[in-house]
């Protein structure tokens, strides 16, 4: 069994709770009232695409690719 460490972002709703997405795997998205719901709901959505890649033929991509930064800037 692998281990992967994928980063997401998470980003409050206009109408309440947080949407989440996943960088490494495009489309892969969820959302829930609580970060700590919305965080089940995407490890949930991850493996759902994984699974779908791997059905499909499709190679994993590495998530230690993906990079979080920060940018500050000043107007």
């Amino acid at each position: 069994m692998k281990v992967y460490d994928f980063k997401v972002i998470l980003e409050p709703d206009e109408t309440g709770g947080y949407v989440v997405s996943c960088p490494s795997l495009p489309g892969c998205y969820s959302q829930g009232d609580t970060v700590d719901e919305a965080l089940d709901n995407i490890k949930e959505a991850i493996l759902l695409c994984l699974e779908d890649m791997e059905a499909q033929g499709e190679e994993v991509p590495d998530p230690s690719k993906s990079l979080v930064a920060s940018v500050v800037v000043r107007r």
